[in-house]
């Protein structure tokens, strides 16, 4: 998958969990209960990283990693 896919600001938690497994570890390890939950095909990176006050680029930059792209 491109990028600019997985950087859409739109692109809900359950698809990208879906589409990128591999981005489940970044959750994990942030201790995030974004991994099966009910809000996740509503929510996006930015309403996780507020609700747990986390830092939006660094965790995009993480995510891109564990996905091979960035």
């Amino acid at each position: 998958m491109p990028r600019n896919r997985l950087t859409n600001p739109d692109l809900a938690l359950a698809d990208l969990m879906t589409e990128w497994p591999e981005t489940i570890q970044v959750f994990l390890r942030h201790k995030m209960l974004c991994v099966g939950c009910l809000v996740g095909p509503f929510h996006t990176i930015a309403d996780a990283c507020a609700e747990y006050n986390l830092d939006e680029e660094l965790f995009l930059s993480e995510i891109l990693q564990a996905a091979g792209v960035s």
